[in-house]
């Protein structure tokens, strides 16, 4: 049970980056998880009989990849005498050793049972009351010394940025959706369906364009995932949904007219909901598309330069100049930092594929793209409709930012393979393949 409230823990604290020293890259989140993979290792006895599952092998097989990569990378960027920020060299290096340990272990079958179905539920438990702090800072209810809950008119609680908080959000969003949907108990449900209202209310408050897409998206796939899961479902009803869906398929062009019809009410209401789910004007998200796109751009040039092996861990392009001169000429919100401008390329593209594509080349994306879709696949076919919208929000997340480093990123994909491989799960829904 100590293991199991450590790695929630980490997991929660992970983003509260304002916690950390500064300029110490090691915070409580961090602290939660080494010791949780200290007393996991520490019980050799244990991890020695458990058994290589399918979740443990995709995991052995996508890091071995990954390390090779890196390898390849670092080797492209000696011989081609690439210059890289030491510093940010040696911190991706402890930071994908603490995430391939903490994905792998996660993976693994002790004899105690199914560790992240308990920690999963913990994570819930822990973030409905980590969101509720961060709410009350927001609403000046509640201070705490030298931490700034707003960066501008964005909500970023206990994290250095919005976006981090964001990224929290949106995964705990569906994870909390798959407990109040399949746990058992009214209190259990009670709990995690206010984990859900929180995290929306919170993740909108950042302001997060990615986290919006996510909400409005990840709604309408669960919705039809929804009904499909019901017309699938065997039972005494079968017909009677048939003939639901028979009604829905012959209706779909009477839909389809109404809809064109009212054509332009839909529109001028979707231009409202992007409006709304945009942070700032259009001005400014025009500018920060156009800083992104630049980015992916000159990310894309480095990985083909590279030869299409990469140049190793750390970020490998240099900072947009338009974003140097607004940082000198703006005053910045407390407690953030930023990459310095020091002459080496130390600035990342925020996209999970084209940095992976800069650090360690085709084999790097190649090896995320097949777990991602692995773990996606698999919560489809087992019909975990919010774990499915889930891992698109994953998927999503993946485009805008880079998320790699985030251990609950890998915690939301050792739980959807772990849940697929479990003989005896507690919220099973009948599996499409039978």
């Amino acid at each position: 049970m100590i293991r199991d409230i450590l790695l929630a823990l980490g997991l929660v604290l992970s983003t509260a980056s304002q916690l950390r020293s500064t300029g110490f890259p090691i915070g409580p989140g961090e602290i939660c998880l080494v010791l949780w993979i200290g007393l996991t290792i520490g019980d050799a006895k244990n991890l020695l009989r458990a058994r290589i599952t399918p979740p443990v092998q995709r995991m052995l097989i996508f890091w071995t990849l990954f390390i090779i990569s890196l390898c390849l990378g670092s080797a492209t960027a000696f011989v081609t005498g690439d210059t890289h920020d030491p510093n940010l060299f040696i911190h991706d290096i402890l930071a994908y050793l603490l995430v391939a340990t903490v994905s792998i272990l996660s993976t693994v079958q002790l004899d105690d049972g199914p560790i992240l179905q308990r920690t999963a539920w913990l994570l819930i438990l822990f973030s409905t009351a980590f969101l509720g702090i961060q709410l009350a800072m927001a609403w000046d209810l509640l201070s705490i010394p030298q931490m700034s809950p707003w960066y501008w008119d964005r909500l970023r609680g206990l994290s250095e940025n919005p976006n981090q908080l964001a990224i929290f959000c949106a995964v705990l969003t569906f994870l909390a959706l798959h407990f109040a949907e399949h746990a058992s108990g009214w209190g259990k449900k009670s709990i995690a369906f206010l984990c859900v209202v929180l995290s929306v209310y919170i993740g909108r408050l950042t302001r997060s364009d990615t986290y919006g897409l996510i909400l409005v998206t990840g709604v309408l796939l669960f919705a039809a995932l929804k009904l499909r899961s019901w017309l699938m479902m065997p039972g005494r009803g079968l017909p009677l949904r048939r003939a639901g869906a028979g009604i829905i398929a012959l209706g779909l062009p009477v839909i389809a007219a109404t809809t064109l019809l009212f054509a332009n009410i839909v529109e001028i209401e979707a231009f409202d909901l992007a409006r709304t789910m945009a942070k700032g004007n259009s001005q400014e998200t025009s500018e920060t598309a156009n800083i992104r796109l630049n980015s992916w751009n000159r990310a894309i040039d480095r990985g083909i330069e590279s030869g299409m092996l990469g140049l190793g861990p750390g970020p490998h392009i240099e900072i947009p100049l338009v974003l140097v001169a607004a940082r000198r000429d703006s005053v910045e919100p407390k407690y953030i930092e930023h990459p310095q401008v020091n002459g080496t390329p130390n600035f990342e593209a925020h996209n999970t594929f084209l940095d992976l594509f800069t650090q360690g080349g085709l084999i790097a994306v190649l090896a995320l793209t097949w777990l991602v879709v692995a773990a996606f696949r698999s919560a489809y076919r087992r019909n975990f409709d919010a774990l499915t919208v889930m891992m698109w929000g994953v998927v999503v997340l993946s485009v805008f930012h880079l998320i790699i480093r985030q251990p609950l990123f890998w915690f939301a994909i050792a739980f959807v393979l772990v849940m697929e491989a479990e003989v005896d799960i507690p919220f099973t829904l009948p599996n499409r393949s039978r």
